[in-house]
């Protein structure tokens, strides 16, 4: 009986709830209709998009009510107001969600009232028939539950008002999607523009700056030939291993664009030296990637998979005090999945100067995703999915 009451006296909030968002409907049509007449008039057309994000608010707040009792969201999906007084005037009108949600105001003003009208007398009733129902006879209550029900019922009316067409969700979702690529695309080309740097550094610093000691030392070389033949053979001695140096740094540097490991050996084969190389003990498992028959993934989705692995072991060997790491590649349907844990100390963060921030960009390029769980004491699992044609 408790906890039929305690229940009966939650429904009976949320219906008041309800009540008042009524109520509020009622002052809203109210002013809708001023609305409306001041816009026809061509005096204050501003007003319409300032009501219209009002009611978008009062629609917000009935529909956390209703996922707050059935514990299920209500999407919304709204055409964003914004520019001058004439494109949000426009965007407001042409919204099909401003329009279900002037029909859910309306309707509700009716049933949200009705509801807790019912509501209220079922308490007397039922505090006297559940108490002799219950206290004498040992039965379960049957009028106080019936208050929970029409809680259930305004949830079960409100749901489909306040749900965004399909055109809206389509529109919304669409505007989400440009958002997401928007942001994505400044991580790019961001990212692209640091790998831009890093080469021009490298080369800069490392292969020019040999490469002109090596003429210098050539140049050296031809004015000793004939006066000192042995120093000049020494200057030449010098000089070969400075191009044997530079060729070393530009293969790093072409590395860093695109490893030829990668067209030699393959995705697996590659990730396997990486493996052998980083001086850790690793498992390397794979899983559909690669096969005799089937076409591999794109370059670009393996260079991505590939500096991840990449990134990951190196950060584990560097930081997180572990001996051995794990790697899975595989591919489910249309996705490359790559994963890499370690069982070291933990801790990684985007801010810690750890390379997440460059891996992420770098993925995020491809339109995949990249998680990253990292808990103090360990263990790091970096996941990633890119999508790709195969």
């Amino acid at each position: 009986m408790k906890e039929t009451v305690r229940r009966a006296g939650l429904a009976t909030a949320q219906l008041g709830k309800g009540a008042g968002l009524a109520l509020l409907s009622y002052l809203f049509m109210g002013l809708i209709l001023f609305t409306a007449v001041v816009t026809l008039l061509v005096v204050g057309a501003s007003v319409l998009p300032e009501t219209v994000l009002l009611l978008r608010r009062t629609a917000g707040c009935k529909r956390r009510l209703v996922a707050g009792w059935t514990g299920e969201p209500v999407p919304e999906a709204y055409l964003p107001l914004t520019g001058g007084v004439r494109d949000r005037v426009s965007a407001a009108v042409q919204d099909p969600s401003t329009w279900r949600d002037l029909r859910w105001l309306f309707v509700h003003f009716v049933y949200g009232w009705i509801l807790l009208y019912v509501a209220l007398p079922l308490w007397a009733v039922g505090v006297l028939v559940d108490g002799v129902w219950c206290g004498l006879l040992g039965r379960r209550a049957v009028v106080l539950p019936l208050i929970g029900r029409l809680a259930d019922l305004d949830a079960r009316w409100s749901r489909p008002l306040l749900l965004p067409s399909p055109e809206a969700q389509r529109t919304a979702d669409l505007a989400e999607r440009v958002e997401e690529l928007t942001v994505t695309r400044a991580g790019a080309v961001a990212a692209h523009g640091a790998e831009l740097r890093r080469i021009e550094r490298d080369l800069h610093d490392g292969t020019q700056a040999r490469l002109v000691s090596l003429s210098m030392r050539v140049g050296l070389a031809r004015r000793a030939y004939d006066k000192d033949p042995e120093a000049a053979k020494k200057l030449l001695d010098d000089a070969q291993d400075q191009v044997e140096e530079a060729l070393t740094e530009l293969r790093h540097v072409v590395r860093g664009i695109h490893p030829p490991i990668l067209t030699d050996r393959g995705l697996v084969g590659a990730v396997r030296a990486l493996a052998a190389s980083s001086g850790l003990d690793v498992t390397v498992r794979e899983d559909g990637v690669e096969s005799d028959s089937g076409p591999r993934a794109p370059a670009a989705v393996e260079a991505a998979a590939y500096f991840v692995v990449a990134e990951a072991l190196t950060n584990a060997a560097k930081h997180s005090g572990s001996e051995r790491a794990f790697v899975e590649l595989s591919r489910v349907g249309r996705v490359l999945r790559v994963a890499v844990r370690d069982e070291g100390r933990g801790g990684a963060d985007d801010a810690g100067g750890s390379g997440l921030l460059g891996m992420r960009r770098r993925v995020a390029a491809l339109d995949g995703t990249v998680e990253v769980s990292s808990p103090a004491g360990g263990p790091t699992v970096i996941e990633v999915e890119l999508p790709c044609a195969w």
